[in-house]
Formats: structure tokens, sequence, C-alpha cells
């Protein structure tokens, strides 16, 4: 039988209200070393101005970015979120969280739950495993775009220590900021033909930028106007304070909807210590690249002159940039903020310098001690990344499919048997042997579909991920690729098509473990990871709009036997339909 919204809405508080009363025995008992931490999230739109022009922001208890969730490694997180939002749905992934026995709480809209409605409450509970610097952000539509997301911070287990030395822990998330709607970037990348979203207006670090003016005009020759903020405005940089003759653990994480981005301070080298939650071996960079849903802790020591302030700067790369930097400063403390640094910004790397891009992706290697992975695999698939068009209408399609989410969740269609919720072909798992990368496809056609790739629990999987040339001649673009439920080792990048002879130049030996790889123009990257972990998860294009149009696949490992989901996961579609008044189903 169905359940009206009003329904799901009484049900879910009833749910929410045991969940609430269970999670708080369990915070009674749990003692010492594992601790369960809850988190109030009210979603809404508020009034806010990140680049100093007002617009609506998508915010969480009245704040944006969001609140920072922090947590030790073994701890349970608990966010009780009500959607606040008078006409959307909302759902919140805890990225780079691998969800382990808890598919239903990786917080993507039509697989791991149902959209939460307007009015409803919905309990996220799961468990952080490990260490390392992450965040959260929506996964609904292209909420993420309009400002939901926020910090994610695991630090080591109780009793343990992390392999490197610091004095001191500062923070920076990055985004990038539009002023035109979310709501009108959707139709526009649905409409026929295409309206692009165009370049950001401006770059945030942790939710804050400056538009039409810079806070380094006085360096520069063009016509930029210096910045005049005054206390308290909202789009003033979020000053790092330093204190000189010490080392600090910068964590940087990135949300961009759509730039890939380089990060510098002035007169200041980074050593990369860890990247999405998994140590490395320590390297050090002048700047350092990083993609949408990247993240990485670097070490930074103060041994500059310090009665100077420095320079950390943000830039486009691999696009053209017509994106002003992201600035704040790297005060030395007893300094004051507003002492601005006696040499101008680090300039970004030429935006398609690729080869900068690609030596410090190769630099990226697993710490000594960390798991390898297996020396075979089960499975092997390739992807192909293409720009397609159907009927007027571009998309981005994988194998020459393009995604599209059913109404009724995955897990929840697998889980019951619901095999006329999606279709039940599964995609190619390559494309044609004669397909010229280098050129646009000689046939733009695409078709859509919602099938899986069913992956046997505790198989060993390849992914080729191979780019090629888009619609347009001589372009070929950038794709961060991020997996849900999973890390998986980055085997290797290489130039042109992937083929067998290109085996022997994966690493075996040092891979690093990440959640998110990026491949770069006319080149393929190579991963493995093992499908240990039942669910239904994404594995898609981090950049929103490419997301939008269709870039993604959808992985089943087994989750027809996952147990324990939430009724109020499911509350929509084929199996709301099938729920008791109760709560149950039938």
């Amino acid at each position: 039988m169905g359940s009206s919204p009003q329904a799901r809405g009484l049900m879910g508080a009833l749910m929410v209200r045991s969940l609430i009363l269970l999670s708080l025995l369990a915070g009674a008992v749990v003692g010492g070393r594992n601790q369960v931490r809850h988190y109030n999230f009210d979603v809404e739109y508020v009034f806010g101005a990140p680049d100093c022009k007002e617009h609506v922001v998508m915010g969480i208890n009245g704040q944006f970015p969001g609140p920072t969730i922090r947590a030790k490694a073994g701890d349970t997180v608990v966010v009780h979120l009500t959607n606040k939002l008078h006409t959307e749905g909302v759902v919140i992934h805890w990225h780079g969280i691998r969800q382990l026995g808890t598919p239903w709480a990786d917080g993507t809209a039509s697989i791991s739950q149902c959209a939460i409605n307007p009015g409803e409450v919905f309990t996220y509970r799961f468990l952080v495993d490990k260490p390392g610097t992450y965040f959260y952000h929506g996964h609904y539509g292209m909420q993420r775009s309009a400002g939901l997301y926020g910090s994610l911070i695991v630090d080591v287990a109780e009793g343990e220590r992390e392999p490197f030395h610091y004095d001191g822990e500062l923070n920076l998330l990055l985004s990038d900021w539009w002023h035109q709607s979310v709501h009108e970037q959707e139709v526009g990348l649905s409409s026929a033909p295409m309206r692009w979203i165009g370049e950001p207006q401006s770059l945030l670090l942790n939710g804050r930028g400056q538009y039409n003016c810079s806070l380094a005009a006085q360096y520069s020759n063009s016509s930029s106007k210096q910045c005049k903020l005054r206390g308290g405005e909202k789009c003033a940089p979020m000053i790092m304070n330093v204190q000189p003759k010490k080392t600090y653990r910068l964590r940087i994480a990135s949300t961009t909807a759509l730039a890939s981005l380089n990060l510098a301070i002035g007169n200041h080298k980074m050593l990369v210590v860890e990247a999405d939650g998994n140590y490395v071996q320590p390297f050090l960079v002048d700047d350092l690249d990083i993609y949408s849903g990247e993240s990485y802790s670097v070490l930074i020591t103060t041994n500059q002159n310090p009665k100077n302030n420095y320079w950390v700067s943000v830039g486009v790369r691999g696009r053209e940039p017509k994106t002003p930097q992201g600035l704040t400063l790297l005060n030395y403390l007893p300094n004051s903020a507003s002492k601005l640094p006696v040499s101008p910004p680090p300039v970004t790397p030429r935006w398609d310098d690729y080869n900068h891009s690609k030596t410090f992706s190769k630099s990226v290697l697993a710490r000594m001690g960390s798991p390898k992975p297996p020396r075979f695999y089960n499975r092997r698939m390739i992807l192909l990344n293409t720009q397609n068009m159907i009927n007027g209408h571009t998309k981005w399609a994988i194998n020459n499919v393009s995604l599209v989410l059913p109404a009724t969740p995955y897990l929840g269609s697998v889980k019951f048997l619901l095999n006329h919720t999606f279709d039940q072909r599964s995609p190619p798992e390559s494309y044609p042997a004669n397909y010229d990368i280098m050129k646009p496809p000689v046939n733009t056609n695409t078709t859509t579909s919602s099938g899986v790739y069913r992956l046997k629990f505790k198989s060993t999987v390849d992914v080729i991920l191979q780019n090629t040339n888009a619609i347009k001649a001589n372009v070929s673009e950038i794709h961060p690729w991020h997996l849900h439920g999973h890390d998986f080792w980055v085997l290797g990048y290489g130039e042109g098509k992937f083929s067998k002879n290109d085996e022997k130049k994966l690493n075996l030996k040092n891979p690093p473990l990440r959640n998110t790889a990026v491949i770069f123009p006319y080149g393929w990257t190579a991963l493995r990871f093992v499908a240990d972990n039942r669910g239904v998860w994404a594995f898609h294009c981090h950049i929103e709009p490419h997301l939008h149009m269709g870039m993604g696949v959808i992985f089943d490992i087994e989750g027809r036997f996952v147990r324990g989901i939430p009724s109020e996961a499911l509350a929509c579609g084929a199996t709301g339909r099938m729920m008791t008044k109760d709560g149950k189903y039938h």
C-alpha cells in the first residue's frame, strides 16, 4: 500500500525518536574510547554574501558553509537532518566515509535512499572508521553548487598518534561560486540547445571570496580595484593565524562544482602527508593541484620572516581561467591581519600545463606499510567518457550510455527484487576497439539507462577510465571520478588509448589509496578496488554539471543481502508502496 508525505513524516518522526533514544543509550554505555557524536542539522535557504554580493545560499543551522563535524576514528556520528526547504527534497553525502555496513546512510538520492521531503526528518548514523580529512555535501540535484557542504574531520583514535608531528592545525575548504541560481543552471543544462553554466564568478576559501575587487589589486597592472572590506562582512577572508617557528597541519578539501584548483602559499613549501584519508609517502611541493572531491593534508613550517604576512592563493587549472584567484592571508602573529604581504600572490601555473599536473598526481604514493592491492583482478571494465547528444540535448555518457536515476532507490529495488523499477540490462563494459579517442565522435547519439553493474562480493575489480575528445574538436576535459563505499588503488596514468602494452606500467608496489582520481585529457587512469562493502554505490564524475548530465555508473555489490535498512530510507516509489502503516514491508 502507498504512504502519503504526512504518513511518511509521522513515521519518520517516530523512527527518529527511537533512534535518538537508542543513540543516547549507546552513548551512555560507551565510556572511554569510542563515542557517539550527535549533530542536529536544519537545512534551509538563507541570505548570504559569500563573495560580497548578496545571494540566496543553502545553509545548515543558518550558517554557510555548514558546521564542521569532528570525531575520532571508531566513533559513531549521528546527524538528525530536518528539511526546512519549502519545495525541495534533500540528502547529504558523507564524502570519503565508506559507510561500512550502513549503505543507506551514504546520502545519495535515488541510489541509497529517498530524498528527504520538506518538513521531514531523517537520521544518518554511521561509523567513521579511519582518520583523515573529509567533507560532506548535498547529493540531490545540484544542491552542492547551492552551498550545501561542510568539513568532516576524523582524528586518530584515542591513544593513537599520527605518523608525523605538528604544533597546530588549519582547515581550508575550497569551493567555487556562481551568481546564477542552481535552479537556473539545472534548467540551462537540460535545455535544447544546452545553456552552459559558464565559469564561476569567484573562488571561495572557507565560504568566503571577493567579486569585482581583489585583496591584492595593488600588486596588479590590471583594472581590478582594491577590496575595501568593513569589519564583520561575511565575505571578508578567514585569516589563517600562525605563530612563527612552528609546524602546522593544513587540511585542504575541494568541494568545487566545476573548477580544478591549484593552491600555493607565498614563500612556503608544503609537505604532502595525506590524501583522501590515507597516509602517503611525504613529498615536498611549492604548490599542489586539487580536483573536485579530493582532500589533502600538508605540513607547513612557519620559518619565514616573522615581520611579514604571506598570501594563500588558489587559482583555476584545466580550464581557461576567467575567475580571479581566491586569496587569504597566512598571518604571522602578532602582526596585524591588515598588513599585506610585501610580495604579490603566487602565480598559478598556466591552466593547460598538464605536465605540471601529472607530475604532482604521479608523486602521490602510498606510505610504507599501507595496504597493497591484490596482484590480479577478477573483472575489468573500461569506461569511455564521452560527450553526446539526445534529441538536441547535450549529455555526458559512459560507453555511450548516459545515466538516469530511477524513482525507487536502487538499494530498495535490489533488496526486494523489484526488477521492474530499473533497467535490467547490464551496461557495456568496454567500447568499440576502432573508436578514435583523439577526434569527436562520428555518431554523437547516445542512449539513457538506469542499469547497474553487478559485482561479486570480495571480487577484485579494475576500472580503466578512458578519456576522449568531446563533441567540439580539440577539446578533452579533465574529469575527477569519485567512488562511494570504497577506496581504490590508483595503479597509474597514461597517454592515449589504454592497451595491453600499458599493463607493465601499472604500479602494484606502492599505489596510493584514494576515493577520487582524475583522468587527464586524451589519457587513461587505472584503478583497482576490492568490492568488500555490500550495498549499491555511485561511481561518477565529481563535476556537478557533468553528473547532472549523466556522467556516472552504479555498482550493485550484493545489495540483496543488506540488512537493517531503516524504513524511512525507502518510503518512496515502489518500496514506499510496499510499506504498511507500522513502517514494515509486506
